[in-house]
């Protein structure tokens, strides 16, 4: 049967830099058409970008681009794998600009790189158009950014035209496969049952190594071989939307009913209408099945018509949250802890909501053997730390709570140590559904010069 194999570099921002060299090489000793696609973004990840944008008008893209892409770039360019990655963030073009600079000090020639936009609506015609869609309207005082989901078919057409590396910013998660199967399928725009199956590839690839074995592990109960080298999934789609699930060549984790299942209902409110931009799949008829070692079949996808309205999340600035942790050791130490919570509560509590939470069991003596096995009972433990953490509107009252906590040291109760403080500005979101013809996407091809 006909197929397209799309691997999965990245399941989330932050995510580990070595996994795309394994996938890459297995697409390449596998041979036939592919892609290698990079989920990069949340929702909160998304508004974190912007606000580093806002600080630096050069960032605003995902900031281990180069990392991730750098090692892989010269073969997926080599072996005509197609790079797909929603990496652009909050800035698609400064993303294509970072790439073209990582081929020029490779000694490549400049890739072909298509952008995608039409997510972002931070602009004042966009902050319009979620104005009148969103409930109350947009508080333009604490207002961050607003971006609407995407889907498949600009990032098809761009491949189409020639794109070996396509730039996104905000789409569906599982848009990032199915737009280069649709490049190479040629689907009807009303394939349904296609479009949902290929979207349901790319949505057991969208975590990465949660379909693999890493989120399905849990020793004893559900072992996985190899967890230190967990492979990240590729899938193989066949021309009806169908797919096998399997994983690098030569890695640890595992593929099996077991977690296709469990990542087939992740984040899935409605089995018989999973929405994206592109369709609406059921999975209520889907079977899943293995074929193999790490082989595992999805098929039986239904799909019905896209929703007419996208998703749009609109973020505030949510105030301040600010953390605070510090240790006490030896005889009493919990006793001593409790009160240092005490000495907080009634120093800052009636200015803000606080939490207190009591961690680090072994984190000082060391009286767990390092982690192996314990030498002392869980009755007679002499350490613990305090984290203690508020919340505001405003900085300079979580500041106080910070320098509250750091006088612990010295103010007691006795013995404190290892303080650590930290704060951070908090966002809040809210989400609403806009009409698709309002907020057309579109491609262009990068060239040096475009203004981020």
């Amino acid at each position: 049967m006909n197929t397209f194999t799309v691997g999965c570099g990245a399941g989330f921002s932050g995510d580990r830099v070595d996994a795309p060299g394994p996938v890459v090489r297995t697409l390449i000793r596998r041979g036939g058409p592919s892609a290698l696609m990079f989920e990069t973004l949340a929702e909160r990840t998304l508004a974190t970008a912007h606000l580093a944008r806002r600080a630096d008008p050069d960032s605003g893209y995902e900031p281990l681009l180069e990392l991730a892409v750098g090692p892989v770039l010269a073969d997926c360019l080599a072996h005509g794998i197609t790079i797909v990655g929603n990496f652009g963030a909050a800035n698609p073009h400064g993303a294509a600009r970072a790439l073209v600079g990582m081929a020029r000090r490779a000694g490549l020639a400049a890739p072909r790189i298509a952008v995608v936009t039409g997510d972002d609506l931070s602009d004042a015609q966009g902050r319009a158009i979620v104005s009148e869609c969103i409930a109350g309207g947009l508080d333009e005082s604490r207002f961050v950014c607003a971006t609407v989901y995407q889907g498949a078919f600009e990032i098809a057409q761009a491949i189409r035209a020639g794109a070996q590396i396509v730039v996104t910013g905000r789409v569906a998660d599982p848009s990032l496969a199915l737009g280069p199967a649709l490049a190479h399928f040629g689907w009807d725009r009303e394939d349904w049952d296609a479009l949902a199956g290929a979207t349901m590839a790319g949505h057991l690839l969208e975590c990465g190594a949660q379909v693999t074995g890493g989120y399905f592990c849990d020793p004893g109960m559900k072992d996985v071989p190899g967890l230190d080298d967990v492979g990240f999934p590729l899938a193989e789609i066949a021309s009806d939307g169908s797919c096998v699930i399997t994983k690098a060549d030569g890695s640890g984790g595992l593929v099996s009913v077991r977690t296709v299942k469990e990542q087939l209902l992740y984040e899935v409110h409605d089995p018989a209408a999973y929405l994206t931009p592109d369709v609406a799949a059921d999975i209520t008829q889907a079977d899943v099945h293995e074929l193999g070692p790490d082989r595992v079949r999805l098929s039986g996808v239904r799909g019905h018509p896209r929703p007419l309205t996208l998703k749009a999340m609109v973020f505030d600035e949510g105030g301040w949250l600010a953390e605070g942790e510090i240790s006490y050791a030896g005889r009493n130490a919990e006793a001593r802890a409790r009160l240092a919570m005490d000495v907080m509560r009634k120093r800052c509590g009636a200015d803000m909501a606080l939490r207190f939470d009591l961690i680090g069991i072994s984190s000082i003596h060391g009286d767990d053997a390092n982690g192996m096995l314990g030498t002392v009972s869980a009755g007679e433990r002499r350490d613990v730390r305090l984290r203690v953490a508020g919340r505001h509107e405003d900085e300079a009252v979580v500041d106080r709570l910070l320098r509250e906590l750091t006088a612990l040291w010295t103010g007691g109760p006795a013995g404190g140590g290892g303080v650590r403080v930290h704060k951070r500005r908090r966002l809040s979101n809210s989400a609403c559904y806009i009409p698709r013809e309002r907020v057309p996407a579109r491609f262009d091809f990068f060239q040096e010069g475009t203004p981020a």
